[in-house]
């Protein structure tokens, strides 16, 4: 099991667990049989072209709307439309803001608190602790519609923690806001999985699931393609990384050489450097660079290129992402 990207041995119940999902609308089958789970203090995003069956699947796993088949539970509870114990666990953050302008951020999450069935002492602690992570604290007493995208994307945020719950349903938070804000977020999110918490992310921007998602699910057509980590995703492809070394001296015969290595696929000489194909090359590079050095290779720069998750994604669906 991988927890915060981690390998844990330590048995854990998913917090989040679906099976056989399927959802038609007419003639349209918008999710045919998706199934995933998610432990806590995991982050796991799920990835798919627009018209995949993404938002449909979040919806489902929101509580917001009825599967035709398959089965949901969330912290051990079935979820239905009607479930009001396995709702009480999620937490969710739709794409659309759901705040008061005219409100300030501690009134605003104050509102929602009270919501929850939070008030007095508790919920202004609450309230404190939530400014907190999402970083509003200075801003507390400002009205929403005088903040920037970003901190109005963090107060969305900030409303769906309020009552703790077991899952966060994190639906394209960045969305339009500047890259300042958007770190800021994505250093949130990342707090969250670190207390234990488990989110369940969607995104148009591919470095948002490398950085944040310890495993990635990705949908198309209606069904799971494919999910692992990030490493076992691009293994998908069977591709190897690329070690470009430019140097001087006995190119030649450091190309031959490193062929000598196990993990080193091919070799070539182009001008002024060394072209390798390796497996794994972060692990074999020190003996890469003792191996040509031997050979007579006085190497000046290195570069290693990684095949990446949107190789992967255009591979499974014949779409980039943000298609």
């Amino acid at each position: 099991m991988v927890r915060n990207g981690l390998l844990s041995d330590e048995p854990t119940n998913p917090v989040l667990h679906c099976q056989g999902l399927r959802k038609r609308f007419g003639e349209i089958e918008a999710v045919r049989g998706v199934g995933f789970e998610i432990a806590p203090g995991e982050s796991y995003g799920l990835l798919g072209p627009n018209g995949a069956g993404k938002t449909t699947t979040i919806s489902i796993v929101a509580g917001l709307l009825e599967a035709d088949e398959g089965e949901t539970t969330v912290a051990g509870k079935r979820l239905t439309t009607r479930s009001v114990a396995a709702k009480s666990a999620i937490g969710f953050v739709p794409q659309e803001l759901a705040i008061y302008p005219d409100l300030t951020a501690r009134e605003n999450l104050t509102f929602f608190a009270r919501l929850y069935g939070l008030a007095g002492k508790p919920a202004r602690k609450r309230v404190d602790e939530v400014l907190e992570v999402i970083g509003l604290t200075e801003r507390a007493s400002d009205q929403a519609k005088t903040y920037s995208g970003g901190m109005k994307r963090r107060l969305n945020i900030g409303i769906g923690l309020l009552h703790e719950p077991s899952l966060l349903i994190l639906d394209e938070p960045t969305v339009g806001v500047d890259p300042q804000s958007r770190n800021a977020i994505l250093e949130s999110v990342e707090q969250l999985g670190d207390q234990g918490m488990a989110v369940l992310y969607t995104t148009h921007y591919m470095e948002e699931a490398e950085r944040l998602c310890d495993r990635i699910g990705i949908i198309d057509h209606g069904q799971l393609k494919a999910e692992g980590t990030r490493e076992e995703l691009v293994a998908l492809l069977g591709e190897h990384d690329k070690v470009h070394l430019t140097g001087t001296g006995q190119l030649e015969a450091g190309a031959k050489a490193c062929l000598e290595i196990g993990a080193v696929h091919a070799a070539s000489v182009g001008d002024g450097s060394v072209e390798l194909l390796v497996e794994g090359a972060s692990a074999v590079l020190p003996e890469i660079l003792t191996t040509v050095g031997g050979a007579g290779v006085s190497v000046q720069a290195v570069a290693v290129e990684e095949p990446n998750l949107e190789a992967v994604f255009l591979h499974l669906t014949g779409r980039a992402l943000r298609d």
